[in-house]
């Protein structure tokens, strides 16, 4: 039970309160109009009978700091950087921002380019995302690439001295490295290209027709023809989006939906009246009340710069604090924002479809909980354990004769992969094929650290035979683990054609037949953190052969290099070109690329 002896002396005024562990580990940030009453409100937690997430975070706190405000904007803006700096572990963080993609316009560069990214940062940039689905987000960039194309090749200024690409040549390019298209009409498509991902399709399409018209009647059908074309397109485009609002607009529409503690949201982006795109979040076991949830999550989502905030935002109740977010995220905008709540009409029928698609969610997370409940229980007959696994991971090494060897590690949570518990390991001290020595020093490795941090697996498996078991069942008792994962191993038979699945204390390998689900998910898994290591092994392999070839030139270091690489793009165009092209590089003379020249060849 939370002690009221912990908020002696809490202020009734606005701020942000931090509960801590004994360890003074921050579990919580919070804000309040009232930190007094807020703080007050968890001490009746036990007898409002509380879901068991909050009663656990309570039973471990020690110590709540506060922080006073002036007002509850400043709190807000308070709390939201306590939580950035802390990432507390009940708070509400979106930590899956990072795996969607992005389009990213580097409007900061004299001649923009547009490409994907997963990485936003404040470089200047507009980015925009993410995209819930990498097929539309590519489908947008192929779309923009043919219709307003603008530079493709890297770097934030243009290459000098250089001949057109093969880009330009395919009309993929507007060839500005050769003049061919001037600031003015670059910048021009720039903002074509600005207005698509915004949303402002029907707002361009109108100003092309104005235009075709215009150099229809100029007599200039080249040109018109282009437009027609671009107009064509965007049509098509806008014909296979839904329109949801006649009154048009852009807005934000979040759905809600609660059930045995798990919480959906559903956020429909409606882009001039016609649905754009979806996200979705799922929240496990959340603190506070709906309103307090949502309203958090709504300040987490709009929190990074480079979001586009629409001027309405509709919402299925009510949230906390709603002028200061309102004020806040029109500081952001910049511009008003109105966060409405409606009553009836078409925005209620949004709302209402927003909130049927968080429904739905919890429903798909129930069906695949129930389904990862019979495999495990499978897994758990068919291995022999003491319980059906929740999390597994599997282990491969990957090497070509002991050269660049890593070990790759992949994790899955009731069924679903956990990419931010994937972990590769440069292995360190073989440089010989020696599979069992490499699987004793990464085992070492995880082991000793997932058990510090007490994050061992239910299950580990290996990609290996009864060798590789043996190895492991040896590591697991050494570290005298306190609470060891089980142990199997998958490998082929011996003919190639079959797998089979191998655990400590049988002879013999475990006989499933091959259709069989268990088989199945340890295939699956075996084969995720195969590619998982290969990527890696291959990565070093390819940086090695660079690197060693042009490291090995004398008077050649990280800089020349670099030139080298910028001028002719590879190491095959650096070993073909002659010594007369090597020394137009800047800081490569003629007696040098000489030297390069004989070196590579």
């Amino acid at each position: 039970m939370f002690k009221s002896e912990l908020i002696k002396g809490a202020a009734d005024a606005p701020g942000v309160y931090l509960m801590r562990d004994a360890a003074g580990q921050v579990l919580y940030v919070g804000k309040a109009v009232s930190l007094r009453k807020r703080l007050l409100s968890y001490t009746r937690i036990d007898q409002d009978g509380a879901r068991s997430k909050t009663a656990v975070m309570l039973s471990k706190v020690v110590r709540v700091d506060t922080m006073l405000t002036r007002t509850e904007k400043e709190a807000l803006i308070l709390e939201a950087g306590l939580i950035k700096q802390h990432r507390p572990r009940y708070n509400v963080i979106l930590r899956d921002d990072k795996s969607y993609p992005h389009l990213k316009v580097t409007v900061q560069e004299e001649w923009p380019r547009l490409l994907m990214t997963r990485r936003v940062s404040k470089d200047g940039a507009r980015y925009f995302g993410p995209y819930a689905s990498p097929a539309a987000m590519w489908e947008t960039l192929r779309l923009l690439n043919n219709l307003f194309p603008l530079r493709r090749c890297k770097g934030e200024k243009l290459p000098p001295g250089q001949r057109a690409c093969l880009n330009y040549q395919m009309e993929r390019c507007p060839g500005p490295c050769i003049g061919a298209i001037t600031p003015a009409e670059y910048r021009q498509r720039v903002a074509q290209v600005l207005a698509v991902l915004e949303g402002r399709q029907r707002e361009l399409t109108r100003n092309l027709e104005l235009r075709m018209n215009s150099a229809a009647a100029a007599l200039r059908f080249e040109e018109a023809a282009l437009l027609r074309d671009q107009v064509r397109a965007l049509h098509q485009t806008l014909e296979k989006q839904v329109v949801l609002s006649r009154q048009g607009g852009d807005q934000d529409v979040f759905g809600f939906a609660r059930r045995e503690g798990q919480v959906a949201v559903a956020l429909l982006f409606i882009r001039e009246g016609a649905l754009a795109d979806k996200r979705e979040f799922v929240l496990d076991e959340p603190l506070d009340d709906d309103g307090e949830v949502l309203a958090e999550l709504i300040q987490r989502f709009y929190e990074p710069a480079q979001r586009l905030i629409p001027r309405r935002i509709l919402l299925p109740f009510a949230v906390a604090g709603a002028a200061a977010l309102a004020e806040w995220l029109t500081e952001k905008r910049p511009g008003p924002v109105r966060l409405a709540v409606p009553q009836r009409g078409d925005k209620k029928a949004l709302v209402s479809m927003a909130a049927d698609n968080a429904a739905q969610v919890l429903v798909e997370q129930q069906q695949r909980r129930d389904g990862w409940e019979r495999l495990a229980d499978s897994i758990q007959r068919s291995l022999q354990l003491a319980a059906p696994p929740r999390r597994v991971e599997c282990l491969d090494i990957s090497n070509l004769g002991g050269r660049e060897a890593v070990g790759s590690l992949v994790s899955f949570h009731q069924g679903v992969k956990e990419p931010s518990r994937y972990r590769r390991f440069r292995i360190r001290g073989q440089d010989t094929p020696d599979d069992y020595a490499m699987m004793r020093e990464v085992l070492l490795r995880h082991l000793t650290r997932a058990g510090a941090e007490q994050v061992l697996p239910d299950l580990l498996v290996l990609d290996g035979g009864k060798g590789h078991l043996g190895v492991a069942q040896a590591v697991v008792a050494e570290l005298n683990l306190q609470d060891p994962p089980a142990l199997a191993a998958i490998a082929k038979d011996r003919q190639g054609a079959g797998e089979r699945i191998f655990r400590p204390g049988r002879k013999n390998p475990l006989a499933l037949p091959s259709h069989s689900p268990v088989l199945l998910f340890f295939m699956r898994i075996r084969d995720e953190a195969h590619r998982f290591g290969i990527t890696f092994h291959r990565k070093l392999r390819g940086r090695k052969q660079l690197s060693s070839r042009l490291d090995q030139v004398p008077g050649v270091g990280p800089a020349r290099k670099l030139a080298l690489l910028q001028k002719f793009g590879s190491l095959r165009a650096i070993a073909t070109a002659s010594p007369a092209e090597l020394a137009t590089v800047a800081g490569i003379g003629p007696e040098l690329a000489v030297i390069i020249h004989a070196h590579l060849h």
